[in-house]
């Protein structure tokens, strides 16, 4: 089947909005945010343009990925331990180890999957797929305090 274009929806940004979530992590791992971006969508009246997400951190990331099933959580999680781990036998230690062995693993797997996303909206709903979240995921061990940036530009609703 031949690829197909929708219509074309042209919008005049009207409406700029930002604030910032503050999360706590519990560690290593996924935790989602998905209800709190429509929540920011909502209050700021936004309708038509893009949800853009920001992360302030190094050592953590932001993914969009399935929300139906924890154990594709825990495959990334190994996945990326495996692309960075800490230690390995036959392996150099990192140079970076100030803040501990998580760190400078912590940094390559931020980089990895990246620290901004952006999320088209349409009449004030985000356009995420049926089995999609948003998630920041932590990678260091301990708990940290992590703030993100929400910011929507387009049309108001």
């Amino acid at each position: 089947m031949p690829a197909r274009l929708s219509a074309i929806v042209e919008t005049v940004p009207q409406l700029i909005a930002t604030a910032t979530l503050r999360i706590d992590t519990p560690g290593i791992g996924f935790t989602e945010i998905t209800v709190e971006a429509k929540q920011f969508i909502a209050q700021s009246g936004g309708r038509d343009g893009v949800l853009l997400i920001f992360l302030r951190h190094t050592s953590a990331s932001l993914t969009i990925q399935e929300n139906a099933d924890p154990d594709v959580q825990a495959d990334l999680t190994d996945a990326l331990d495996r692309l960075a781990p800490e230690t390995a036998p036959g392996y150099t230690p990192w140079v970076h180890d100030a803040e501990g062995p998580d760190d400078m693993p912590a940094h390559v797997k931020a980089m990895l999957n990246g620290v901004s996303l952006h999320v088209p909206v349409g009449a004030g709903q985000l356009s995420l797929g049926t089995w999609q979240g948003i998630y920041l995921v932590e990678h260091r061990r301990k708990p940290h305090a992590r703030e993100i940036v929400f910011q929507f530009i387009g049309s108001a609703g």
